[in-house]
């Protein structure tokens, strides 16, 4: 059964609820005691969204898919690699296109691991490798946890990102440790918690709704929207467009120069150039603890949306190319 996805010229219900609480946090910033209590709060709703996280995500499973390892290789580069490098040579579009925390933003968009369900669904439309995609992104998540943070000590301190000490026990303490006790437990409730998606679903967006509360508070309280120009946020927009083509092309002709076939082609493409917003910006809370996120998670929820919106164009224009018995095939699995 092919996985419903937002349409082209619609906006994600998510991305409006986002919109919303960035409209409301500049409206009614918390501060004083109330931003204390709410960003314990959100400490707490980030230990168990990474608690579900651990629980969804079969490690097993991803780790035996592995035998297509040429898929997921590629797959990992693109996320861990190409995509850094473009960060690091976006690096000389400040000042004169983006500011610092804008450029710093782009970077950490850069640096997270690929979407899970967005993948998975964009590749079932457009009639790729469906147990690749979900296997790759499973991985990619589940290396994310990890590989993320190390990447921001690595290529973001050097850019005043402010990674040190306590970073690394936030890591642990509020990523980690719960994405670990998900594991561990994952065999007695993992059941339990596909059973009951739809609600959890609202836990993790009502986690990450926190999350944008509490870092647009911040910014509010700090002055620091003052400083973003109309003309800064359309040269933001026309990067995160600038970036995504770029590495749509280079996953999509890469892949064909590689030898893939066409299913591994299209999945290539999808989970090779995604990332995660559901993991992105409750991770940021913790990356960059000591300091106003506002700015930083920005280029994000940019990013999130263009990928939606032009990934959602192309898998239904894959999926109209799509040679008759891939089509077939397709029809008789659902």
């Amino acid at each position: 059964m092919l996985t419903k996805i937002p349409l082209l010229g619609r906006l994600d219900p998510f991305i409006i609820g986002i919109l919303i609480t960035v409209g409301i946090a500049s409206l009614l910033p918390a501060d004083g005691t109330a931003l204390t209590a709410f960003t314990w709060a959100t400490k707490v709703a980030v230990g168990i969204l990474f608690f579900l996280y651990g629980a969804r995500l079969s490690t097993q499973e991803a780790l035996q898919g592995l035998r297509h390892w040429r898929l997921h290789l590629t797959i990992l580069a693109a996320t861990f690699v190409i995509f850094p490098l473009l960060g690091i040579a976006a690096r000389v579009l400040v000042p004169t296109i983006l500011t610092q925390p804008l450029y710093l933003g782009l970077l950490y968009v850069c640096l997270l691991p690929s979407t899970v369900q967005s993948s998975i669904a964009f590749v079932s439309i457009a009639r790729g490798n469906v147990p690749g995609a979900i296997v790759s992104a499973s991985f990619s998540n589940i290396l994310g946890i990890v590989v993320t943070p190390l990447l921001v000590a690595l290529l973001m301190t050097s850019e005043g990102a402010g990674f040190d000490a306590s970073s690394a026990i936030g890591i642990l303490v509020m990523l980690l440790l719960p994405f670990i006790a998900g594991q561990a437990v994952r065999r007695w409730i993992g059941p339990w918690v596909k059973k009951h998606g739809a609600p959890l679903k609202l836990v993790d967006r009502g986690s990450i709704l926190l999350v944008v509360y509490v870092a647009f508070s911040e910014g509010m309280n700090e002055g620091i929207w003052g400083t973003l120009s109309v003309g800064r946020l359309l040269g933001l927009l026309a990067v995160c467009a600038v970036l995504l083509a770029i590495v749509l092309s280079l996953t999509w002709f890469g892949s064909k120069r590689l030898g893939f076939d066409r299913a591994d082609q299209i999945t290539i493409t999808f989970c090779g150039s995604k990332k995660s917003l559901a993991t992105g910006l409750p991770m940021a809370t913790v990356l960059f603890a000591s300091q106003p996120i506002g700015l930083i998670v920005l280029p994000l929820m940019l990013f999130h949306q263009l990928q939606l919106l032009v990934c959602a164009w192309m898998a239904g224009r894959l999926a109209r190319r799509a040679p008759a018995d891939d089509t077939e095939l397709a029809t008789t699995s659902r």
